[in-house]
């Protein structure tokens, strides 16, 4: 399918004197989840989509690389070496409860962008260990890898 951009205009979805960023849209595309510094410190908020709206603020001491798994019933993001989730509806209004702490442990981190998946069931998370847990000992260099792999399981063009 080929658009043309002409009859599809951008345009800012906010404009603020704040830093804001990391933004993912829910699955049912009626909220925004996104960092922004407005209070002085990175924290995550939601707001009403495709127009900003109501804004809610949904970390409560700080957070950054937020993720909004498929299912839509939570929100993840990071506090520190904290792993946060936020349980939330969009139906018949946004509604968010208090965030709590699933995990703590020292992972690689995202500036404001997040550094780790979640399935889209939202029950497993995909993280990289941080440098401070992880010393590497060898390094593998593979040169000509498919020249390799095609005398391995060759393929018919």
């Amino acid at each position: 399918m080929e658009l043309d951009a002409a009859e599809y205009p951008s345009h800012p979805f906010m404009e603020t004197p704040f830093s804001e960023g990391a933004a993912k849209v829910s699955a049912s595309g009626r909220h925004v989840v996104y960092v922004s510094d407005e209070s002085g410190r990175p924290e995550i908020y939601v707001r009403e989509f495709p127009e900003p709206g109501m804004k809610w603020q949904i970390s409560t001491a700080g957070g950054t690389e937020p993720v909004w798994p498929r299912h839509g019933r939570e929100i993840f993001y990071r506090a520190g070496n904290a792993m946060m989730a936020v349980p939330v509806s969009e139906a018949p209004a946004f509604k968010a409860e208090t965030p709590t702490t699933l995990f703590e442990d020292r992972f690689a981190k995202g500036t404001w962008l997040a550094a780790y998946d979640v399935t889209p069931d939202g029950e497993r998370f995909l993280m990289l260990a941080g440098e401070e847990r992880v010393a590497a000992r060898e390094l593998y260099l593979v040169s000509n890898w498919f020249e390799e792999l095609n005398q391995l399981v060759p393929t018919e063009n």
